[in-house]
């Protein structure tokens, strides 16, 4: 044999062992094995599992949910990049990481709503009253809007522009409902004939062990918010550098295109000045004196579309000025400022207390401040805000149960078991 031949058939030699070993590998989410490596029971993946068998389901990997765009998580500077006119100081600068989530491609819209509409009106007069958005939002003293009261939400033309006029707690209500409308969906097509007969009855709980259901959708954290409106996986250039930080949900500092055929026209809806709303006619810049078209203006490099103008989002966080100096550095949110203590006693009695910056240090009673555990942050700017509000780095809130003509929502909901 010549040294040429002997060559190539140790690197055959190697390589089949290489692939026989890859072949038997480790147990995995989606290859977890014929039988436990705890216990070495065997496991039945067939669902007619034996006395004392644990059953383990076949499983291809969290099913794409509708309209959701992955978001790869990483590290991320929190706050504004532009100055801080309102001297609120409450968005400082500050480095998190975000873990991998997904997160709506748009805006929820008026024909989604609907939708839900629909469902809520089967399920009593009580809940259909709950899920009316408040159509009053565009009533406005000495403006003739109410064509907006009457069309905005119904009439077919708006069906694609985002949902407005719905509360805090009215998009967490949302959520749920779709949650469990899309586990309908999943189950019907891909459950055994248990899971598809609780979906056609649509009652009971289809189990997340099953792999065939989705987690929830939710509303995302304000860090996810503000970490796929900036998307600066986009500035990326070399090994875990960026090359440059962002104002806005694109490139530059300004709002214009800089690119292409469309270079000069504007990247978002917004108020451009007192009274101009989207320009001159013949050229209307912006093209929208109130909302617009969910997908109108270019998506940002994560795929999504509307993070700065159209409509303000609301997000999970409980406002507090000081979040950036007490909230965790690794998937950050402030809910409502309370926790369970971990005393028998206290879990008994269901005793909570606040955590960090205490909302009895705001004055709300002399209205001294707005701030409590009732306000939420909303995000992102809309059609009658300055572009000041588009920078995903300021913050507003407002009271959860309040609802305004400006301010929408979109779900997000997590990555489970992997980061790709």
């Amino acid at each position: 044999m010549n040294k040429s031949a002997y060559l190539i058939g140790c690197t055959a030699l190697f390589l089949g062992l290489i692939l026989s070993s890859c072949s038997k590998g480790k147990p995995t989410s989606m290859k977890p094995g014929k039988q436990s490596t705890a216990t070495g029971l065997k496991y039945n993946t067939g669902g007619k599992a034996k006395e004392k068998e644990f059953a383990v389901r076949k499983f291809k990997g969290q099913p794409d949910g509708p309209n959701l765009v992955y978001i790869e998580g990483g590290r991320h500077v929190m706050g504004s990049q532009e100055e801080d006119l309102l001297t609120a100081r409450d968005n400082i600068e500050r480095t998190v990481t975000v873990a991998s989530f997904y997160m709506d491609e748009t805006e929820v819209a008026n024909i989604h709503w609907l939708e839900y509409l629909q469902f809520a009106k089967d399920s009593g007069d009580q809940y259909l009253e709950e899920a009316m958005p408040d159509t009053l939002v565009w009533a406005a003293e000495l403006a003739f809007n109410d064509p907006y009261i009457d069309h905005y939400l119904r009439y077919p033309g708006f069906r694609y522009f985002p949902i407005v006029g719905v509360n805090w707690k009215q998009a967490q209500n949302y959520a749920v409902w779709r949650t469990e409308a899309v586990n309908r969906v999943l189950a019907m097509k891909k459950g055994n004939k248990e899971e598809k007969q609780m979906a056609k009855d649509g009652g009971g709980r289809i189990p997340l062990e099953s792999g065939i259901v989705l987690p929830g959708y939710r509303l995302p954290t304000e860090a996810e918010w503000e970490y796929a409106a900036k998307a600066m996986v986009g500035t990326q250039y070399l090994d875990e550098n960026n090359d440059y930080q962002r104002i806005y949900p694109w490139d530059g500092h300004s709002l214009r295109n800089p690119y292409g055929k469309q270079m000069g026209m504007f990247l978002a809806n917004f108020k451009r000045g007192r009274g101009d709303y989207a320009g001159i006619a013949g050229k209307l810049n912006d093209g929208a004196m109130i909302t617009e078209w969910i997908y109108a203006y270019p998506p940002n490099d994560f795929g999504l579309y509307n993070m700065a103008g159209n409509v303000n989002e609301w997000v999970e966080d409980t406002y507090r000025p000081l979040s950036f100096e007490d909230m965790q550095d690794l998937n950050p949110v402030r809910t409502d400022g309370k926790f369970m203590t971990k005393s028998a006693a206290d879990l008994k009695r269901k005793k909570t207390v606040d955590y960090m910056d205490d909302v009895k240090m705001y004055d709300k009673t002399n209205f001294a401040t707005l701030v409590d555990n009732h306000v939420r942050v909303y995000k992102g700017g809309s059609w009658k805000d300055v572009a000041y509000w588009l920078a995903p780095g300021t913050r507003r809130y407002l009271e959860e149960d309040s609802a305004t003509a400006t301010i929408g929502f979109r779900c997000a909901m997590i990555r489970a078991g992997a980061n790709k």
